[in-house]
């Protein structure tokens, strides 16, 4: 006989109690700090995510046809491919196989990212929790240089200027017109606030945006002792990431995040990062307390593969359809394992198997 919704309740309500409540920034035996709502006074809300110390995970969604392409992207409503759609499943593995569970979801309009949302808590077992989308955690809008390939305007304006442009923090690229081929402006979901549209954006118009979402949105499910699972855009993400850690205005233009890795954090009371357990700054970037799960190395090598991509006019060949491409595949196999895609007891999906390109070969036929 199933158990009653009352019963259930109590079974959590009974593991609730039986965890136990340390003092702010007492170690557990292992080294690990308990998450927020372990540590804090009770605030009324048992998070799901009782057996690992990460409050918060940031995720950058997966490969999309312009990421693809190497076109400058922006608002623009571009689809995951499919290689994208495996990178947010390898993505999704590797949460579940760190033991997070998450209570909710924040994401932005788009559907690459909105995508990868779905795809990572299919993995993961969780697509019953509430997920959140809201224009604040859209890309930043890169005006006139939407749709145009970024190697390109590299050999036209230079790698300083595309860099400034890129990633400085207050150096927006050209206006987009209004009569742009791909303004947000024809896109019915931003009927309403036409007004609000920008048509350029630097990283501190970004941040000005996604401040107040996470100030109204993300930071009281945090206090309330939630873990929370974001998933944006290398910008939107970076300007969060950049006041989370207090990057500064003039270094914050070295601040480049790979697609499809989970980065996790500990916080304190005030929201604030924990220091990693080898007490250092992740090597991947040289600013981050929060953890790789893919781990520092392989990110380091993403991010030197993607950096060659934009700005290497040396390079004729697309890194994200070459032989590095099919490097990181194997990669993204190795950091999650085997992957038989299909992590859940009671998933009926069949898994899906690889062969040895890191390409997806066929279905398997459920044994049940």
């Amino acid at each position: 006989m199933m158990q009653s919704s009352r019963n259930i309740a109590n079974v959590w309500s009974r593991r609730a109690r039986a965890r136990p409540v340390l003092a702010a920034g007492q170690d557990l035996p292992n080294g690990f700090s308990l998450p927020l709502q372990n540590r804090i006074a009770p605030r009324g809300f048992t998070s799901l995510n009782g057996d690992t110390p990460f409050q918060l995970c940031f995720l950058r969604h997966g490969q999309s046809t312009w990421n693809r392409d190497n076109r400058f992207i922006g608002w623009t409503d571009t689809p995951l491919t499919d290689e994208g759609v495996l990178e947010a499943r390898i993505a999704g593995q590797m949460l579940a196989k760190s033991g997070i569970l998450f209570d909710e979801v924040h994401t932005s309009l788009l559907r690459r990212s909105i995508r990868t949302t779905n795809l990572v808590l299919m993995e993961m077992g969780q697509e019953y929790i509430p997920v959140h989308k809201h224009w604040r955690l859209n890309e930043r809008n890169y005006g006139a240089l939407v749709g145009h390939n970024k190697k390109q305007i590299v050999k036209m304006h230079g790698k300083e200027q595309v860099l400034r442009w890129r990633r400085s923090y207050d150096e927006p690229p050209p206006p987009m017109e209004d009569n742009h081929k791909y303004h947000p402006a024809r896109d019915p979901r931003y009927r309403h606030m036409l007004d609000e549209i920008p048509k350029s954006e630097s990283l501190k118009c970004t941040l000005e945006r996604s401040r107040v979402y996470w100030d109204e949105a993300i930071a009281p499910s945090l206090k309330e002792g939630k873990t929370v699972l974001i998933v944006g855009h290398e910008n939107n993400l970076r300007s969060l990431i950049m006041r989370l850690e207090d990057i500064p205005e003039d270094d914050i233009i070295n601040l480049n995040l790979p697609r499809a890795v989970p980065l996790a954090y500990r916080l304190d009371e005030n929201l604030k990062p924990l220091d990693r357990l080898d007490g250092k700054l992740d090597e991947a970037t040289g600013f981050l307390r929060g953890e790789w799960l893919g781990g520092d190395d392989a990110v380091s090598e993403i991010l030197t593969r993607d950096h060659k991509q934009v700005y290497d006019t040396t390079i004729e060949e697309n890194l994200e359809q070459g032989k590095d491409r099919q490097k990181w595949k194997k990669w993204m196999e190795f950091a999650a394992g085997k992957p038989t895609l299909c992590q859940t007891v009671n998933r009926c999906d069949p898994p899906v198997e690889f062969d040895n390109d890191g390409d997806q070969s066929r279905q398997v036929a459920s044994s049940a």
